[in-house]
């Protein structure tokens, strides 16, 4: 007689539910090709994803909360991923900090009901624009802002800033060779802070965004700081929808991805 395993003959093995976890991520994007996954190893995804193999000892798909691209940083990014992984979110957390390079910092690991998702459950997201406006360049932290020699206008830029609240398409400001269906995106808020030493930090959260679609807005803020169009103009080149009308795309290095709301 065969040896009682405890199973009825008929009953199939009950598979343990994988779990689901979500990072929030801090990164300087500096050396990266961006967050997503390419052939070449040299991006946060992939980077992320190779820490989870090591550590899981299977492979593992992250799922941004969206696509940053090469150059570009953040403070709050937000990915989940799925496995049956009896390390505790405390455990992974401390691991893949252990195991990861210095530029990319994992700032919380949260264990997620069934049914989560980082790209499909954002509610809104928030983006930072960091400007130099002086004379002399910064010699630390020149890499995290865009340097403008010449002062701008920054009352004219703000009061540009009432027309890209709200929902609007903004497809002009859409960056090339990436077209989605539907570019129309709702903007919650905008704001330019002065800071002490010539920094404007340009802040915008909406429902989602375009690609390029932050940089493309600074430059064309841009433009109208240093007096080439109207704070009016703004609105004109948004119904437009032809990118050729906006400003240039401000240097990606720059901008921060800084929170990811649910």
């Amino acid at each position: 007689m065969g040896r009682d395993t405890g199973q009825h003959p008929l009953r199939p093995t009950l598979k343990k539910m994988p779990r689901i976890f979500k990072l929030t991520i801090e990164y300087d994007g500096s050396a990266y090709l961006g967050w997503q996954r390419q052939k070449d190893p040299n991006t946060i995804q992939g980077t992320i994803e190779r820490a989870l193999h090591t550590l899981t000892g299977r492979h593992v798909t992250l799922s941004g909360s969206g696509r940053t691209d090469s150059g570009v940083h953040a403070l709050g990014q937000a990915a989940s991923f799925r496995s049956n992984t009896h390390l505790s979110p405390e455990d992974i957390h401390r691991a893949l900090n252990a195991i990861l390079p210095d530029d990319i910092v994992i700032l919380s690991c949260h264990e997620m009901p069934e049914g989560f998702h980082a790209r499909f459950d954002v509610t809104s997201k928030c983006y930072r624009y960091c400007l130099l406006n002086r004379s002399l360049p910064s010699a630390v932290g020149r890499q995290y802002t865009w340097h403008i020699r010449k002062p701008l206008d920054v009352d004219a830029m703000r009061e540009a800033l009432r027309h890209i609240i709200g929902t609007h398409s903004f497809k002009a400001f859409e960056g090339a060779g990436s077209p989605r269906s539907d570019s129309v995106r709702q903007v919650y808020r905008a704001e330019i802070i002065s800071r002490k030493g010539g920094r404007l930090d340009f802040e915008i959260e909406g429902s989602g965004f375009l690609r390029h679609m932050v940089r493309n807005i600074v430059g064309t803020l841009v433009d109208i700081g240093l007096g080439k169009i109207t704070a009016d103009d703004l609105a004109k080149i948004r119904d437009t929808q032809d990118r050729g009308k906006a400003g240039i795309t401000a240097p990606a290095h720059g901008l921060f991805l800084v929170r990811v709301n649910y």
